[in-house]
């Protein structure tokens, strides 16, 4: 027998022992990962697609949204319990103030807008640029300040009341509002003087060059707007991250 074979002998003795000893560590892993989850997904919460992220995310949101507004329910209740006189005569201050700050419901009189993309017909056939075809954050936004501008006493976008905090940012094909995404189309609703509101909106520059590719058959961006004699704007209950606010001084401006 030459050294090659033994060489080769010894080779094949190490395999002989070695597979063994991983199938048994194999075994061992599968045995410990079926222990462990005793049935279960070791993995719970992956989301195989962008839509069921979304959905859960929205939920999740949702959840401590809600937590959040039963919290401030518990706070507003004990604060009302209390008997001191300078407690009193800060929550009369804030009462006030609480409307404007978007925490009170407001109802009446309005306008209402609504943002859409292009119909999918005209989304597959255009030769224009994809991004004249859908609904943008600034699009949404130059409808708010408009209304803002008009003398709007609230404003809601996809029924979600608007405050100082509120940021209006795209999120894939969708809007998010207040960290839960919504899909188009977007309503857009403001209270207050009707006719004001629909002037306001039709003087701005911005949003009259949109409505002017609302009517491009190449583009056909959606658009409606509608007097409304019954606008309804919910308090917000959302999660407050702003805790003070300090007057600017104008010299710092």
């Amino acid at each position: 027998m030459t050294a090659r074979d033994h060489g080769h002998r010894r080779k094949m003795r190490k395999w002989r022992i070695a597979t063994p000893l991983v199938f048994g560590c194999a075994g061992m892993l599968f045995w410990s990962s079926a222990n462990s989850s005793d049935g279960t997904d070791l993995r719970p919460g992956r989301n195989d697609d962008l839509a069921s992220l979304v959905r859960s995310e929205s939920k999740q949101y949702q959840a401590l949204e809600d937590r959040a507004a039963a919290l401030n329910r518990d706070v507003d209740r004990l604060t009302g319990q209390v008997q001191d006189r300078s407690v009193r005569t800060e929550r009369r201050k804030a009462a006030v103030l609480a409307g404007p700050a978007g925490f009170g419901h407001v109802e009446g009189g309005g306008l209402r807008v609504v943002l859409s993309d292009s119909p999918a017909e005209v989304r597959e056939s255009s030769d224009e640029n994809i991004n004249l075809l859908i609904v943008h954050q600034q699009d949404i936004q130059a409808v708010v300040n408009a209304m803002w501008r008009a003398g709007a006493e609230a404003i809601t976008v996809q029924g979600q009341r608007l405050v100082s905090t509120t940021g209006i940012k795209c999120a894939g094909n969708s809007v998010e509002l207040q960290g839960i995404p919504y899909p188009q189309p977007f309503v857009i609703e403001a209270v207050g003087d009707p006719t004001a509101l629909q002037a306001g909106v039709d003087a701005d520059p911005y949003l009259t060059y949109y409505r002017s590719q609302s009517v491009d058959p190449a583009i056909a961006i959606g658009w409606e707007m509608n007097q409304s004699s019954d606008v309804v704007a919910p308090a917000y209950n959302g999660l407050r991250t702003l805790q003070y606010a300090t007057a600017l001084d104008p010299e710092d401006s």
